[in-house]
């Protein structure tokens, strides 16, 4: 008996000395909400496996971003007027940087469910990329100096969203408002133009995802009426697939070969489309297609053979990655925005009312807890040493087993 104690005890403390793994962009390291901390908490509650909650001042739908001891946010104080990048240290929660990056005369409207801060920023290294939409992007180092800022105009309409992502030197964002549509790369260093790429098509508002196809990076990036893969180095076109839909929210996700494509509004369809071809896609690449519980916010989450997405209206569903043949479908009820999270071998789905919904990933469903935190819940959770870090409307919590 002693010895099995023991041996539970070095279990226990390998793992505690295990490093953190930072999440350093929305969805995490690679993109698509994976994360690979274990001892992460099943249950919480307000008074129960809380490390600490603190206020965030002002209103902001980013995501946190999580890097050493550092956490990354940003957030939008007196209406939208002053934007605002802010860094909590991870132990205890206080605040370690607030640097005001952008103040506007007129930030103009968003819609109820937005902010004039819903970009996720991204760390790397030393530096911080922070994105408002067409209010402004800049790069900061992360003790809190403005190292650059550029404009990039186009009418978002419903107030900013997409995140950006990082390939090389460079920052590449989706800008697709109602005037006009493009994705550009930034040089992170300076800010500069690298290369800029028009398209058409109505409104949206998706994260761009790296893949590897063949041993070639391609950035596939869901716009309005179309999806386009393209040449990170240079923004040449590789491939791209139409539909009939837009102001697109979700993240593709890519796996089994095929990148997971959902098509926004007004009918939400999810598109399975492989990715090794060249030209329009459209009739020859889609492998399979649903419109049966497709989301318009949440992205998709795929571990090992098999996709899960939850539909706007808590529609919980699991399918078979390379066929789209469902397994189950189940109604977890709420409304759900933030995208999922797999860690610790169990999926976590956020609602809008501050619930956790953890299930088991399988091919039978399987809930393990439910678990409700006081406040609104449309950003997206992070996982980093040993811990989840969940930003509700007014407060920041770090959940982690006491």
């Amino acid at each position: 008996m002693m010895r099995f104690i023991l041996l539970q005890a070095l279990a226990c403390l390998a793992v505690a000395l295990l490093p953190a793994e930072d999440w350093p962009q929305f969805r995490g390291p690679g993109g698509q909400g994976h994360s690979l901390e274990r001892g992460l908490p099943l249950t919480w509650s307000e008074t129960e496996n809380i490390a600490w909650k603190v206020p965030v001042p002002g209103r902001g739908w980013s995501s946190p971003v999580v890097q050493g001891d550092q956490i990354w946010i940003t957030t939008a104080l007196d209406d939208g007027h002053s934007l605002r990048a802010l860094c909590f240290h991870r132990d205890d929660g206080r605040v370690l940087r607030d640097v005001e990056i952008f103040h506007k005369e007129s930030p103009g409207q968003i819609h109820a469910k937005n902010s004039h801060a819903s970009p996720t920023p991204i760390v790397e290294g030393n530096r911080v990329f922070v994105h408002f939409g067409t209010h402004g992007t800049a790069g900061l180092s992360t003790r809190g100096e403005v190292l650059w800022k550029t404009e990039l105009k186009y009418e978002h309409r419903h107030g900013p969203a997409g995140s950006p992502i990082l390939f090389g030197d460079t920052l590449i964002l989706s800008c697709d408002g109602t005037d006009m549509q493009f994705i550009v790369a930034l040089d992170k260093q300076s800010g500069r133009e690298r290369w800029k790429k028009e398209r058409s098509g109505p409104m949206a508002y998706s994260t761009p995802l790296l893949i590897q196809v063949s041993g070639k990076v391609e950035v596939v990036s869901t716009g309005g009426n179309r999806a386009v893969a393209y040449d990170p180095l240079s923004g040449e076109e590789i491939w791209w697939v139409r539909y009939d839909g837009y102001s697109l929210v979700p993240r593709p996700v890519f796996g089994c070969g095929l990148v997971f494509l959902c098509t926004g509004f007004n009918t939400p369809s999810l598109l399975a489309v492989r990715p090794d071809g060249k030209g329009d896609l459209t009739d020859t690449g889609v492998s399979w297609a649903t419109k049966r519980g497709a989301p318009h916010s949440p992205s998709p989450i795929l571990v090992g053979k098999e996709l899960y997405f939850v539909s706007d209206n808590g529609v919980l569903s699991c399918v078979e990655g390379e066929t789209g043949k469902v397994h189950w479908q189940n109604r977890l009820g709420g409304a759900f925005s933030a995208s999922p999270v797999f860690a610790d071998g169990r999926l976590y789905f956020l609602d809008e009312e501050g619930v956790t919904t953890v299930i088991a990933p399988g091919i039978e469903f399987k809930k393990l807890e439910a678990n409700k935190l006081e406040g609104r819940s449309l950003a997206s959770m992070a996982v980093s040493g040993q811990a989840f870090f969940l930003r509700t409307e007014n407060h920041l919590y770090c959940i982690q087993k006491k």
